[in-house]
């Protein structure tokens, strides 16, 4: 067998994408071995097996529900992630003089205000209202606090160690996480009513306490954006009195402010309660995809559909990276486990290494966009504003249909341009082979399928889930007991991120409803715009692209839904196009020099140049600073109208999104020249801009164009044509 055929016969057995869907390993994760690696993995396969069954078979009161799921998070994070990265090497180290003091003290303050919380809660002598100020404020409120900063301090100065060693310092933020969580479960029916009005001390200290260990670990987990971002707003709450302007306010009781933040208004408000469902909901789903190796398989698909064609792994990316990208909710974790394997074939085919960067990050992104899942960026905005989830979906397609031909057409230009080939046939998967499995799919289908037959949300996620396991049955890596643990296990740790940061963005809300600084605000993008609607959107374009830069979307939308929505919708715009355009500028914030996470996360596996990156990731993602401004004039383009208004608005902007690639990369049927690029770029936006008069004057120009291209026009027919 000469080695070309065995190369083939080897492609038809294994797999491109192998190990794509191995987990991560982030710089500051613990990972255990042995009993303790065992113990923590059944917390893990716990904490996720008790959303599931939540919301499945046995509700529970939403505070009750919603503390489980912060405090377990929290709990399991301290536990998994390390306050500072961690050698790869084996490093043990003893305790340090400074461990050695405070570990000690934060433990026996934490023993302290967990036995009175014990004691509380099996005597029943809870803290009612109206109980007197001192009443264990001195065995429970100033010991937790106190315990909670000094085991917090042991953590920052402990020195780095081996990953499988378990942390005292943070073993402790994980009791000081459950203590927290347990106080106000067991308090909870003294809060709805006292916390806005005269919440006691020790609910004051408990918040606080849990507010530093949520933004503790949302700095582990996703950096310090969105954390200084949270100390504003909260420094924001006690400033207001010195504030000039639209941002002046009263003032507001430490005890009050602390305690309204941790109830169902802040922290356990709606980014809480999508978190705690639809979040984790398809966080598990992607990770029983992971686990069964279906999500292999997708990557193996599009390697086998369009690896040999030009430009192949860019355009692989597109498909896979924008599929895994839509169910697993963040841009820069897509970028790291998809483009590990399509980055350095990008490069392999011809594409520099900052443009296969930018093209992971453009496409990892956009996955975000794509219905029916967005990242889970549906749920949040059914949730905020009360349009059907299925509306939602419905309306996503089009621009999301839009930005991914815009970036497919970009990769195709690029490797026109510079004469790039694909990869060998032989090294990919085998196309027959991958048809003869595409009941892989199955789980996505039943997914959409369920969603558009009216079910839940939570039970076509459930249903999903169970199908991803199913049709692993039909494939050599069968999905057994074993292995649907593992998804379980995974899925938690995947989640962690969600949980703290969904948690610190409720920190904001809960801000913004006890100050009202968002209808103040409102008041001040009214007064900006002079109720001028395109005004008022470049504005809220530039919020929302701050707001979210180094914030993940979920939290970087919610925020920006909160501040920018109100006043765009008292401007006159609909709901649905204003939250749908607030909702494209904070995911694109990704892929937004100068702070651009997804970017970032491509440089690092490509070995580029961060900034580079970013600004042409920025490039390839350009339609989707385009087409917000689309359906902000053609609602059609949000499916709302008629089908042949829809239609023609879809077409008229698929050429336009064409037209636009072509003048950005240069190259329509040949090099442009920079005066036609300014011309086809003029053609491009008339299309793109719905109206018939604009169309057609941008389709004439682009025929122009097109014609100049191909020397249908030239000097000597020119010239003839004036004979």
């Amino acid at each position: 067998m000469s080695s070309t055929d065995l190369a083939a016969t080897q492609a038809d057995s294994e797999t491109i994408a192998e190990g794509v869907d191995d987990e991560v390993i982030a710089s500051n994760q613990r990972v255990f071995g042995g009993n303790l690696g065992l113990f923590v993995a059944v917390l893990c396969v716990l904490y996720t097996s008790f959303h599931i069954f939540v919301m499945n078979v046995y509700p529970l009161e939403p505070w009750v529900y919603r503390l489980i799921h912060v405090g377990g998070g929290l709990a399991l994070g301290f536990v998994l992630y390390s306050a500072r990265p961690l050698p790869d090497a084996s490093q043990a180290t003893a305790l340090t003089p400074y461990e050695r003091v405070l570990v000690p003290v934060a433990a026996v303050l934490l023993a302290v205000a967990g036995g009175q919380l014990a004691t509380m809660w099996v005597t029943g002598d809870l803290i009612a209202t109206g109980a007197p100020a001192t009443k264990y404020v001195y065995t429970f409120g100033y010991p937790l606090f106190a315990g909670t900063l000094a085991a917090l301090s042991a953590s920052w100065l402990a020195p780095k160690r081996d990953r499988a060693s378990l942390s005292w310092a943070d073993t402790l933020l994980a009791v000081a996480a459950v203590i927290v969580a347990l106080y106000i479960i067991a308090h909870a029916d003294f809060l709805r009513i006292r916390a806005q009005v005269f919440p006691h001390p020790n609910d004051m200290w408990a918040s606080i306490s849990g507010i530093v260990l949520i933004l503790e670990l949302t700095r582990r987990l996703a950096g310090l954006a969105l954390v200084i971002i949270v100390a504003v707003f909260i420094a924001y709450g006690f400033a207001g009195p010195w504030l000039p302007g639209v941002l002046h306010h009263n003032g507001y009781a430490a005890a009050r402010f602390f305690a309204f933040i941790y109830t169902d208004n802040g922290i356990l408000g709606p980014t809480t309660a999508i978190s705690s469902t639809y979040i984790i909901l398809f966080i598990a789903f992607a990770a029983f995809l992971q686990a069964s190796r279906v999500g292999e398989y997708f990557v193996n698909f599009a390697f086998a559909v369009a690896g040999s064609a030009r430009g192949g792994p860019a355009k692989v990316a597109v498909f896979a990276s924008g599929l895994m990208g839509m169910i697993n909710g963040t841009s820069a974790g897509n970028v790291v486990a998809t483009g590990s394997l399509t980055i350095p074939l990008m490069k392999r085919v011809g594409y520099k290494p900052q443009t296969a960067a930018s093209v992971e990050a453009a496409a990892s992104t956009g996955g975000q966009l794509m219905p029916p899942i967005m990242g889970a960026g549906a749920f949040i905005m059914s949730e905020i504003t009360a349009i059907p989830y299925r509306d939602i979906a419905i309306a996503a397609i089009i621009p999301a249909v839009l930005y991914f031909v815009s970036v497919y057409f970009m990769v195709d230009k690029e490797a026109l341009k510079n004469h790039m080939k694909g990869l060998p046939r032989h090294e990919l998967p085998s196309l027959p082979l991958m048809m003869r499995r595409v009941f892989l799919f199955i789980p996505i289908i039943i997914l959409i399928g369920a969603l558009f037959m009216g079910y839940s949300v939570i039970r076509a996620g459930t249903l999903s889930m169970g199908a991803a396991a199913v049709v692993s049955w039909l494939t050599p890596t069968k999905m057994g007991i074993k292995e649907i643990f593992w998804g379980l296990e995974i899925a938690a740790r995947m989640a962690l991120q969600m949980v703290a940061v969904c948690a610190a963005a409720g920190v904001i809300v809960g801000v913004i409803a006890l100050t009202g600084i968002g209808t103040r605000f409102s008041s001040l993008l009214l007064e900006i715009a002079g109720q001028n609607q395109f005004v008022g959107m470049i504005f809220a374009m530039f919020v929302a692209i701050i707001l979210g830069m180094g914030m993940p979307t979920t939290a970087a939308y919610a925020v920006a839904a909160a501040v920018i929505a109100p006043g765009l919708v008292r401007m006159g715009i609909e709901p649905l196009t204003a939250h749908f355009f607030i909702f494209y500028y904070a995911v694109i914030s990704a892929i937004t020099p100068p702070v651009a996470l997804a970017a970032y996360a491509g440089a690092a596996i490509a070995q580029s140049d961060p900034m580079k990156t970013s600004v042409e990731s920025f490039k390839f993602g350009l339609a989707a600073f385009i087409v917000p401004f689309m359906f902000f004039y053609a609602p059609e383009m949000l499916m709302q109208g008629e089908w042949i208004d829809i239609a023609h608005v879809m077409v008229t902007a698929l050429f336009g999104i064409f037209m636009m690639a072509s003048a950005v990369q240069g190259w329509l049927f040949g090099k442009l020249n920079p005066v036609l690029r300014i011309v086809t770029l003029v053609a491009a936006l008339m299309m793109i801009k719905s109206g018939w008069i604009t169309d057609l004057a941008g389709f004439g120009i682009a025929l122009l164009v097109i014609a100049l291209q191909r020397g249908l026009i030239n000097p000597r027919n020119a010239s003839r044509g004036m004979d």
